[in-house]
């Protein structure tokens, strides 16, 4: 059901999404089906109490326990094929799909062997007219040498689907610096570099990310509505901040940059952020963990306040700042504003 906030040409429009972890998006009854495989039984009503949060850290450990039950390529080709045809339901037509490496490698499995059966199970979307492209996912509190080990992994599949390397988990854990040479071999090895950054840390994590790692998008990057001279910036160099609004109400990243015990989501800060001149792409995060969908979060855009005019200019944009793009290849779509 799509929501009355909406109109018919915004819900019908080709998109892009940006900003998506591939085990964010297991929904209940797959990841009973994904336990049974390993011989473990679930309810969905088990899984929906462990997708609830009070905070960041409570979905991080809800995050570790999902993936707990991807445990070898089939695994990970169930889950890709389901969120293909869910993305087909949201009119995407073109995904930059995050996976969690370093977590694959902790747990001592072949990133290659994975990668590969992913490749199998969304190759036949791009007939139905969705594309995938992947971003090779380090987990920031395992530290420089682990996230060097994602990189690693990244050449070794030598596939030019891998668009970008990203660093995601606790933005507060180590310190952005270590991870400088880590990101001057990504640029090196002509990866694109992502960062998350101030999704619960201050605007500076976001300085850093531009300044020391070289990111050329930010993951979540609300706190950035608390400097005024870094939102400068990030206009200047024409940095988009991938924004997911409903996520940032779920983990209570929005309540920690408010610093408010709960927040609403006619208080987030993307019309501002947007109003200010910063490229924004919209996204879902974890969709089945924060219980959304891209149009869910074109609809909590409508809700603060957007126009129907604003809200075009972020579906556009989700095809401007897409690597895809970025290589001189523009994703299919039909458009838009004719």
């Amino acid at each position: 059901m799509t929501s009355p906030l909406l109109s018919q040409r915004i819900v019908s429009l080709p998109k892009a999404e940006l900003h998506l972890h591939l085990e964010g998006s297991i929904q209940p009854a797959t990841v009973c089906e994904l336990a049974a495989n390993h011989g473990v039984t679930l309810t969905e009503e088990e899984v929906r109490r462990r997708y609830a949060y009070r905070d960041f850290l409570e979905f991080i450990e809800a995050f570790k326990w999902v993936t707990s039950f991807l445990r070898d390529p089939r695994d990970y080709a169930l889950i890709a094929r389901d969120l293909g045809e869910h993305l087909l339901t949201q009119s995407v037509v073109y995904a930059e799909v995050t996976l969690s490496v370093g977590v694959m490698l902790l747990r001592k499995q072949s990133p290659q062997a994975n990668f590969e059966a992913l490749l199998r199970a969304t190759e036949p979307f791009e007939s139905r007219g969705l594309r995938f492209n992947w971003v090779f996912d380090a987990v920031r509190q395992f530290g420089a040498e682990a996230a060097m080990g994602v990189l690693y992994s990244a050449r070794k599949c030598a596939s030019t689907a891998i668009v970008a390397f990203g660093l995601g988990g606790d933005e507060l854990s180590v310190p952005t610096a270590e991870f400088r040479a880590v990101y001057e071999k990504t640029a090196e090895v002509g990866l694109h570099r992502l960062v998350h950054a101030g999704e619960i840390g201050g605007p500076e994590k976001i300085r850093e990310a531009i300044e020391l790692l070289g990111a050329e998008r930010i993951g979540h990057g609300i706190a950035a509505i608390h400097d005024q001279s870094l939102m400068d910036l990030l206009v200047e160099r024409k940095i988009p901040l991938e924004v997911c609004p409903g996520s940032n109400i779920r983990t209570g990243a929005l309540a920690r940059q408010l610093q408010c015990t709960q927040a609403q989501i006619e208080e987030h800060p993307l019309p501002t952020l947007l109003r200010h001149g910063i490229p924004i792409v919209l996204s879902t995060d974890d969709p089945a963990m924060f219980q959304t969908t891209l149009l869910g979060e074109y609809a909590n855009a409508a809700r603060m306040g957007l126009r129907e005019d604003e809200l075009l200019q972020i579906v556009e944009m989700g095809f401007k700042h897409s690597f895809q793009h970025n290589r001189g290849e523009r994703p299919a779509r039909t458009d838009s504003r004719e």
